[in-house]
């Protein structure tokens, strides 16, 4: 069972940056992807980065260009790096796993994820 744990999240105000972290337990020496996705009050859960065991990443548009996500396989960790945050990136962060690759496409598919985190709150004030 491949177990994912987040950290990082906080009280932020506008302008400023977050990191946040994820240990994942994997097994079976899959290339699993590892993703953030985020969910604010009242609405679905949505894609927010993907980075492949390879280190391939993709970005939604929302936040291409003030996020960066990277891992470090030797620990099986995952972070996503967020500047000049907005009132908007208030939301639940979670942390996935899927056990291989996806397309540019399929990573951005919540349905693709095998394994969830429970999530930590980003709140960001104006």
């Amino acid at each position: 069972q491949v177990q994912l744990v987040e950290s990082g999240g906080g009280l932020v105000r506008a302008g400023g940056s977050l990191r946040l972290s994820c240990v994942a337990s994997l097994r079976n020496n899959r290339p699993y992807t590892l993703a953030w996705f985020r969910q604010a009050p009242g609405k679905e859960r949505d894609f927010v980065a993907a980075i492949s065991r390879a280190s391939t990443t993709y970005y939604s548009d929302s936040v291409k260009g003030r996020a960066t996500i990277s891992r470090d396989n030797t620990s099986d960790k995952v972070y996503l790096q967020i500047d000049s945050l907005k009132p908007e990136d208030t939301a639940v962060y979670y942390c996935a796993a899927f056990g291989g690759h996806c397309t540019a496409i399929g990573c951005r598919d919540r349905r693709l994820y095998q394994y969830w985190g429970q999530g930590t709150q980003v709140t960001v004030s104006s």
